[in-house]
């Protein structure tokens, strides 16, 4: 009977999120064969700690394309046609002026749950990666500073990424990781694979057999805590079935060498973004994430700052004002470096990464603990963005229409997202 129950939950897995398991007949290499058009690719880079708002922003007054790049955003000049800023976007949940990535992407209401301080919902990302991830080695990757903790201004997370029951997604801390992630060879035999994969869905039968036996006789929240974890078993059921359809796969010829181990700041930032650029020429996944640091950015530009107190520097300016706005040319060469680098690596249909991907850049936080009007540039050409304008978007529009418009623009079936009202129109094409 055991027996059955499995072969029925990996047909439904299968179904809903392995499409191209050989049981179902297709070849374990079709899902890294090359596909006639090339796929559609989505990031999210989001920064803790906000921006020199008066010198990051361009000017409201001029919307459209004839406006200037402010100071802060002047080394993406040479990209001034292939991006767009938009202005007025917020989650009008947040209340947290400490988080600049954990409801980022998901627009939730922390007191969502009655009797509970913090609760969270899914993020962008994973509403992509459960469709974009179908046929991809990984269904998403999460990167992260090789430093953990709260000294980029992130807040509570393991990642920017959240699963479906609000719960955070593990992330890669930093470049070395990362390369190993995607490309280090498993020595493992594959008979032992295999076994070790039998060990644990036999254990996942067996917690799951306990865990229906308890139901019977609980409270009302009781439930639906067991709710949850049971939702947590098919999350696992599913990270199951793909470490079986991958199996015996080799791992793909990494295009660049593996980084040195200590690299911070700077030199991190633009490792990270050149390991993402390898994800995306080997298809390893379409679907990725960068919370990047800031803390180890401002060490590397000899900036002694607390980045905490940068982020306050209307109260005294000087060397704190001084820190942000080099804080915000650093990223901007950074992110240009990036798009320099997305335009310039062909496809083999001779277009290149950038026509595909749809990638936003932001953060949650404007400045100091401010919340509205969170810093937001979108580009790429993966999505039918409108491009090469200065967009300000209609009073108290949720950042989440933004978030829906970025999914339905690559092909993702979803009507809703967060706190969305609609899709976002000004910024479509």
């Amino acid at each position: 009977m055991k027996n059955t129950r499995r072969r029925l939950l990996q047909s439904s897995t299968a179904v809903i999120a392995l499409p191209m398991l050989e049981s179902l007949g297709f070849s374990r290499f079709a899902a890294a064969a090359a596909p006639a058009a090339p796929p559609k690719r989505l990031i999210f880079l989001g920064f803790g700690w906000g921006i020199t708002e008066s010198t990051w922003y361009p000017d409201i007054k001029t919307p459209g394309s004839d406006y200037q790049l402010p100071v802060g955003l002047k080394p993406l000049e040479r990209h001034k046609a292939d991006i767009s800023v938009v202005q007025g976007l917020w989650n009008k949940y947040s209340n947290e002026g400490h988080w600049g990535s954990t409801m980022w992407l998901t627009g939730a209401n922390r007191y969502a749950q009655p009797g509970q301080s913090f609760h969270n919902s899914i993020s962008a990302d994973q509403v992509a990666a459960a469709q974009l991830g179908l046929e991809t080695r990984f269904s998403s990757l999460q990167f992260n500073g090789s430093q953990t903790g709260d000294l980029s201004g992130h807040g509570p997370g393991l990642s920017m990424a959240w699963d479906v029951s609000g719960k955070p997604v593990g992330g890669q801390n930093g470049p070395l990781a990362a390369f190993h992630r995607l490309f280090a060879k498993d020595s493992t035999p594959i008979e032992q694979q295999k076994a070790m994969l039998a060990q644990k869905r036999s254990v996942l039968d067996a917690v799951l057999d306990n865990a229906k036996s308890l139901r019977r006789g609980l409270a009302k929240n009781d439930n639906a805590k067991l709710d949850e974890y049971f939702q947590g078993i098919r999350d696992i059921e599913i990270r199951l079935a793909k470490e079986e359809q991958w199996m015996g796969v080799p791992q793909p010829k990494a295009p660049l060498p593996e980084p040195q181990a200590g690299v911070d700041g700077r030199g991190e930032i633009k490792l990270i973004y050149d390991i993402m650029i390898a994800a995306m020429q080997t298809d390893s996944t379409r679907v990725m994430t960068f919370r990047q640091p800031v803390n180890t950015l401002l060490t590397a530009l000899g900036i002694k700052v607390h980045p905490h107190d940068m982020s306050h520097y209307h109260t005294t300016l000087g060397e704190k004002l001084d820190a942000s706005q080099r804080r915000d040319l650093a990223q901007s060469e950074l992110l240009a470096g990036f798009l320099d680098k997305l335009k310039a690596t062909k496809e083999a249909n001779g277009s290149s990464l950038f026509d595909n991907v749809a990638l936003a850049y932001g953060s949650n936080i404007r400045t100091g603990h401010e919340l509205s009007n969170c810093p937001t540039i979108l580009t790429g050409g993966g999505a039918g963005f409108k491009l090469g304008q200065n967009i300000v978007a209609p009073k108290d529009t949720p950042l989440c229409n933004a978030w829906l418009t970025m999914l339905q623009g690559i092909g993702v079936a979803a009507e809703r997202h967060g706190d969305s009202t609609g899709v976002l129109k000004e910024i479509l094409a």
